[in-house]
C-alpha cells in the first residue's frame, strides 16, 4: 500500500507537473515566470514541513516539503496556463480541418453539379462536408488517445531518469541525516527511493554507504534490507557492502587465534566478485594457519607457521605490483598478518628456550611436505622410479604399501630425490577431484592440483585451466590445456602422481563417475602423450582392482615398506639439524626392535619419548635410555590409536584377527607353526596370504610370527 501511495502522490504528481512545465517553455512560457513560481512553491512548502513537523521526521517532512510546493504551484497557477494553451490548439485544428473538408466538398460538389446535375452533385458536397468533419474529428480524438498511451507506455521508462537528480538528492539527505542521528532511533534507510522504486535501472549513489551505516549500528534491520535488495535493481549495492564487510573482517584480525578461524567465517559464494580470488587466497593462508597451530610440538609449529609466514611475502609483491583498487587494502592486511604470524613464532622460540624444552620435530598423522626437513631416506625408491621413466615403454607405476608406511610423504617429496628434468605433479585423489559432482569438477581439481604441485616442487608456472571453459566440453577443454602443458614443459618429463586410486575408484563404483571415460583418458595420457608419465599410489595392488589393470597395462609396481635401519637411525638420533635429545644406544637399539623401523611408528614412539623427557626436571631431560623408550609404549598406544585400530577393523577379517590374537598372546618374538594354526576353523591360505600381504606377519621357518613387535603388543591388549 505504502508503494501505491508513493506512486500516487509523489512520482505522478512530480512527473505531471515536469511535464506540463515542459508544455509552457514549447508554448512560449517565459522562463523566468516559470522559475520564480517554483522558487516560491519550493520556499512555501519547505516552509510549511518545518512548521509542520519536528526535526526527527526532517527528511520526510523536507523531502515532501519540496513535492508539495512544486505540486501546488504548478497545479494551481500553470494549469490554467497549460489548459488554455491545448484548448486553443485543439480548436485551431478543428476549425483548420472543418474548413478544409467544407472547402473540397463544395469544389467537389460544384464540379459534379455541371457534369451529373444538380441533386446528385449537391449530395456529394452535403456527404463531403460531412465525411471532412467526421474524419477530422476521429483524427484528433484519435491523437488525444495515442498520446494518453505513450504516456503511459513510457512512463516508467522515463520517470527514473527524469527523477534521478531529485532522487539523489533526497536519498543523499535521508543519508546525512542518518549520520548525525542516534543510534536508538529508526534509521531512515526505509524512506530510500532503493525500497519503492523498482523500475530504478540508475544505480543510486550513496546506497552502499547508507547500507554499511545501518548494518552498523543495527545489524538485523541491516540484513533484512541486503535480502531485499539483493532480489532488486539495485543488487550492485549488496555487493559492494559484502565486500566492504569482508575487508573489514580481514583487517579486524590482530592475533593468531583470530587469523585460524578465517576460513571458517568467509562465505565465498559460486558468483565472481572483484575479491574472490583474494578471499580465496586468505582463506587458504587461514587454513594453513589452523593446521600449524594443530601441531602438538612447538617446533613443527614454528615450521608450519614460518613456511606460511613466507607464503605471505610472495603475495605481498603481488598486491603491490597490482592496479586492482583493492589491491592496497590487501597488501596492508597481508603485511599485517605476515607481522602477527612472525611475532608468533618468535614468542614460541622464547616459551620454549625459556622452559629448556626439546623441540619434537616428528609429525603424527600427516604427510611429511617438501619444507619439512625430517622427511628422511627413500633414496632407493627414488632411484627406482627414475630407472622406470627412462623405460622407452612408458609403463604407468604403482607405488604399492601399506598405510602410513609413508607413500604421500615421498610423493611430496620427489623433487628432492628426482632430477630437475622430471618435473612431479602430484595429486590427491582422496580430496576434491574424487568429489566433485561431474566431469568439469573432476578434471578441474586435477588441474588445479597439477598447477599448484608444479610450482611448490619445480617453481615451473603451468599455464591456467578454468571451471567455465571445461563447462562447455570437458574432456576437449581438458586434452587442449595438456597440449599447453607440453609446450610449458619444454624438454622436461612430467610425473603425473595420483595419490589414493582407490578413493577414485570408489567414485567410479558409485556411479558418479563412467569408468571408461576417466581410465580411457589416463590410457590415452601413457600412450599418447610422451612428455606425460603416470604414477598411481596405494595400499593395495592393482590385481585388486581389475577395472584399472585392463586399463593400465603392463603396470610396474614400485614397493614403499620399512625404513632402512640407517635411515631409521638417523630419524630416531638426528631427525633434523640441532636436536638436543641424545639416546643411549641400547635405546635406540629398542626404538629400532619395537618399531621394525616403519617410519610411522617411529615417529609415534619418538614423539612420545620427547614428550615424557619434558616433564622431567632438565638435568635428566636430554638423554634417553631403555627406561624411557619402554615408558613411552603406552602413551604411542593412545596417540596412535587410530593406526591400530585400522588394522583391527578394516584390514582383516575375522579369522586373521584371531590368528594375530594367538600370536600375539605367544609373547614377544614368538613363531606359530603351520600345524598349530591349522587347528583354527575356517583358517585357510586365503587368510594367511592376506596377513602376509597386509606385511603383519612374516614366514619364519616352518611358521609365522608377527613382523612388528609394537603391533604385536597391541594385539595384546
Amino acid at each position: 500500500m505504502r508503494r501505491l501511495l508513493i506512486q500516487a502522490y509523489l512520482v505522478l504528481p512530480i512527473l505531471a507537473n515536469l511535464a506540463i512545465s515542459l508544455v509552457l517553455w514549447v508554448l512560449g512560457e517565459s522562463v523566468e515566470n516559470i522559475t520564480v513560481r517554483l522558487a516560491f512553491g519550493l520556499t512555501l512548502g519547505v516552509g510549511l514541513s518545518v512548521v509542520y513537523r519536528v526535526m526527527y521526521r526532517m527528511a520526510l517532512t523536507v523531502s515532501w516539503g519540496v513535492i508539495s510546493g512544486v505540486v501546488s504551484v504548478l497545479a494551481l497557477e500553470l494549469a490554467p496556463v497549460v489548459a488554455s494553451h491545448i484548448a486553443w490548439v485543439l480548436v485551431w485544428v478543428l476549425a483548420l480541418g472543418v474548413v478544409l473538408g467544407v472547402v473540397s466538398g463544395v469544389v467537389l460538389g460544384v464540379a459534379l453539379i455541371r457534369e451529373s446535375g444538380f441533386l446528385f452533385g449537391l449530395m456529394v458536397m452535403v456527404l463531403g462536408v460531412m465525411g471532412s468533419v467526421v474524419v477530422i474529428l476521429y483524427c484528433s480524438v484519435g491523437g488525444v488517445i495515442c498520446a494518453v498511451w505513450l504516456v503511459l507506455v513510457t512512463i516508467n521508462l522515463l520517470r527514473p531518469i527524469v527523477l534521478y537528480p531529485l532522487l539523489a538528492i533526497c536519498n543523499t539527505l535521508l543519508y546525512l541525516l542518518d549520520k548525525i542521528r542516534t543510534d536508538t532511533q529508526p534509521s531512515l534507510l526505509r524512506w530510500h527511493s532503493a525500497f519503492w522504486d523498482e523500475w530504478q535501472r540508475i544505480p543510486l549513489y550513496g546506497l552502499d554507504k547508507h547500507l554499511l551505516l545501518v548494518i552498523e549500528r543495527n545489524f538485523p534491520e541491516g540484513r533484512a534490507a541486503i535480502n531485499y535488495l539483493s532480489t532488486s535493481r539495485q543488487r550492485w549495492a549488496v555487493q559492494a557492502v559484502q565486500i566492504e564487510l569482508d575487508i573489514r573482517s580481514l583487517e579486524r584480525c590482530t592475533d593468531v587465534k583470530v587469523i585460524r578461524q578465517v576460513h571458517r567465517q568467509l562465505e565465498i559464494g559460486e558468483i565472481e566478485t572483484p575479491i574472490s580470488p583474494k578471499l580465496r587466497l586468505t582463506s587458504r593462508i587461514s587454513e594453513d594457519v589452523d593446521a600449524a597451530l594443530n601441531q602438538e610440538s612447538a617446533y613443527n609449529q614454528r615450521l608450519a607457521l614460518r613456511y606460511v609466514a613466507d607464503r605471505i611475502d610472495l603475495n605481498l609483491q603481488e598486491f603491490n605490483r597490482s592496479n586492482d583498487k583493492y589491491a592496497s587494502r590487501f597488501y596492508l592486511i597481508a603485511r599485517s598478518w605476515c607481522e602477527i604470524i612472525t611475532k608468533y613464532i618468535e614468542e614460541l622460540a622464547k616459551e620454549t628456550e625459556l622452559r629448556q624444552e626439546i623441540d619434537s620435530p616428528y609429525i603424527i598423522g600427516v604427510p611429511l611436505t617438501q619444507q619439512q626437513e625430517i622427511f628422511t631416506g627413500r633414496n632407493d625408491i627414488g632411484t627406482r622410479i627414475e630407472q622406470l621413466l627412462l623405460d622407452r615403454r612408458r609403463p604407468p607405476l604403482l607405488l604399492y604399501g601399506q598405510r602410513r608406511m609413508g607413500k604421500t610423504s615421498l610423493l611430496n617429496n620427489l623433487g628432492k630425490l628426482l632430477p630437475n628434468s622430471i618435473i612431479p605433479l602430484f595429486v590427491d585423489l582422496q580430496g576434491a577431484p574424487s568429489s566433485a559432482s561431474n566431469y568439469a569438477g573432476f578434471l578441474y581439481n586435477l588441474a588445479r592440483g597439477m598447477i599448484t604441485s608444479a610450482k611448490r616442487q619445480s617453481a615451473l608456472t603451468l599455464p591456467s585451466l578454468t571451471r567455465e571453459e571445461l563447462e562447455k566440453d570437458a574432456f576437449t577443454s581438458f586434452d587442449e590445456w595438456l597440449d599447453k602443458v607440453e609446450q610449458a614443459l619444454q624438454d622436461n618429463t612430467a610425473l603425473l602422481s595420483l595419490d589414493e586410486f582407490e578413493v577414485l575408484d570408489g567414485a567410479i563404483t558409485k556411479g558418479r563417475f563412467d569408468e571408461e571415460d576417466v581410465l580411457g583418458m589416463l590410457r590415452n595420457l601413457i600412450q599418447h602423450r610422451p612428455k606425460f608419465k603416470v604414477l598411481i599410489a596405494g595400499s593395495h595392488t592393482i590385481q585388486e582392482y581389475q577395472r584399472w589393470a585392463s586399463y593400465l597395462i603392463n603396470v610396474q609396481v614400485v614397493h614403499i615398506s620399512y625404513l632402512k635401519e640407517d635411515e631409521a637411525r638417523q630419524l630416531i638420533e638426528h631427525p633434523v639439524k640441532d636436536f638436543t635429545l641424545r639416546y643411549e644406544p641400547d635405546a635406540v637399539k629398542r626404538v629400532l626392535q619395537l618399531t621394525r623401523c616403519h617410519p610411522f611408528l617411529v615417529q609415534l614412539l619418538c614423539a612420545e619419548i620427547v614428550a615424557l623427557k619434558n616433564e622431567q626436571n632438565p638435568s635428566v631431560r636430554r638423554l634417553a635410555n631403555l627406561t624411557d623408550v619402554e615408558a613411552g609404549i603406552p602413551g604411542a598406544f593412545s596417540s596412535g590409536v587410530l593406526f591400530f585400530a585400522d588394522i583391527q577393523n578394516n584390514q582383516v577379517d575375522a579369522a586373521g584377527l584371531a590368528i594375530l590374537r594367538f600370536i600375539a598372546a605367544q609373547g614377544e618374538g614368538a613363531i606359530v607353526t603351520r600345524k598349530t594354526l591349522s587347528q583354527f576353523p575356517d583358517v585357510g591360505e586365503s587368510t594367511l596370504n592376506l596377513l602376509l600381504q597386509r606385511e603383519l606377519i612374516e614366514e619364519v621357518e616352518e611358521g609365522y610370527g608377527f613382523q612388528v613387535e609394537l603391533i604385536r603388543q597391541w594385539f595384546t591388549k
